[in-house]
């Protein structure tokens, strides 16, 4: 029974230590998910990201306040200055559907509704001709509009796809970083797209 006891313990104690590190390792990101089977790579409900949000070094010229997205990483930085970005996991367009230049932020929406542009509608006629903001819509939480184009930062009600090529050109985010990113911009900020 001693031996049962001091084996349960040490497990404890490594799995304690494991958490440690991974919490050093991600910028101070830890919860119980990381010892219960989560951490940074759950996909399970609640909207958290498989790419926790961090704050990185970025070297650029870029004005505090430039959004940077680089569809090869898959990631989102909203620079902040002194070398240092808030960098987001994003989902990103699927082959066939990756652009880049140079837009700004030119509306704001919490909840937005959607309406499948025309030529979306050709791909995939069995979408809906319009949808109600809330929990179900694809642009999720919030969506931030890209000039005169047909594509948005969004949030997403599908956080697994954070990190992979699946859109049809717009950049999807968990609702909760877009409601963080959703938060630090405003209409007009810069939005650098590269591939």
């Amino acid at each position: 029974m001693t031996r049962v006891l001091a084996l349960l313990f040490a497990t404890l104690t490594l799995l304690a230590g494991v958490g440690h590190a991974q919490a050093q390792d991600f910028g101070g990101f830890f919860d119980s998910r990381d010892i219960f089977g989560g951490g940074p790579n759950f996909r399970g409900g609640g909207g958290s990201s498989p790419i926790p949000r961090q704050t990185v070094s970025f070297a650029s010229n870029y004005a505090p306040g430039t959004i940077y997205i680089n569809t090869a990483e898959r990631r989102l930085y909203l620079v902040v200055g002194n070398g240092q970005a808030l960098r987001y996991g994003i989902g990103v367009g699927r082959d066939g559907f990756r652009w880049s230049g140079t837009h700004r932020i030119t509306a704001k929406k919490e909840w937005p509704s959607w309406t499948p542009p025309s030529q979306m509608l050709a791909r995939r006629p069995d979408l809906p001709r319009h949808m109600k903001g809330g929990i179900d819509n694809p642009l999720g939480a919030r969506a931030m509009y890209l000039g005169s184009t047909l594509y948005r930062i969004h949030g997403s009600n599908e956080p697994e796809t954070i990190g992979q090529a699946v859109s049809s050109g717009c950049f999807r985010m968990t609702n909760d970083d877009v409601t963080d990113l959703y938060s630090r911009v405003s209409v007009g900020t810069p939005v650098i797209v590269k591939n």
